[in-house]
């Protein structure tokens, strides 16, 4: 435990969820656009991508669900309102442009449940927490892009609609590292558990 974390669990924060009984993989926004070298939202999250298709794959393994998140927006980004004006390189997720296809792997596979958004959250906007109740789901092993963006939105949100958000840090990533450090820290001490993809992958195995 850092220095840091270690001052929040002293004054009250980072307390651990832990698992429910029943557990999903989120899966959020492993798009082309952060992996084209052409895309404005190139990042260095090659590994995170990595150590996503290995949580998903042990995942499925396991038979345990895989949700996917895409982001889309009409042509022009109308529906993408304010967020759209205050990120224009948002624009690489309208309709029909390559960079916002799934990247290889992890990618849905048929039967998978894929939720598309227009927002950070993955539960704004969207029938997330709806078919996520409908099925008894009540933890979430989230993984994906960004961390301080989309990751960060969709945990948080996902703690107040009632879900155990565990965030696996190995399998988040974002542009910057400090960035991508000091939100999984903040996670930690009020909205997450954040965990390593091997500790996932240990509690998602018989």
């Amino acid at each position: 435990m850092s220095d840091t974390l270690a001052s929040y669990h002293e004054s009250g924060f980072a307390g651990l969820l832990g698992p429910g009984r029943s557990p999903a993989v989120l899966a959020i926004d492993l798009a082309m656009a952060y992996l084209d070298d052409s895309s404005p939202l190139r990042a260095p999250v090659d590994d995170a991508v990595a150590a996503s298709a290995a949580l998903v794959g042990a995942a499925r393994a396991a038979g345990i669900p895989v949700i996917f998140t895409r982001v889309s927006y009409q042509r022009g980004g109308i529906d993408g309102g304010l967020f759209v004006r205050k990120i224009p390189a948002l624009r690489v997720f309208e309709e029909g442009s390559p960079l916002a296809e799934f990247v290889p792997n992890p990618h849905p596979e048929p039967g998978e449940t894929v939720i598309t958004k227009q927002y950070a959250s993955a539960f704004f906007g969207t029938t997330l927490a709806a078919t996520l109740t409908a099925v008894g789901i009540d933890t979430l092993y989230i993984c994906g892009l960004s961390t301080s963006g989309c990751i960060r939105a969709s945990a948080t949100d996902a703690l107040q609609h009632g879900f155990r958000p565990l965030v696996v840090s190995d399998a988040c990533g974002d542009r910057e590292q400090s960035l991508h450090e000091a939100n999984l820290l903040d996670l930690q001490a009020k909205y997450a558990d954040v965990l390593t993809l091997d500790e996932a992958v240990a509690q998602l195995t018989p």
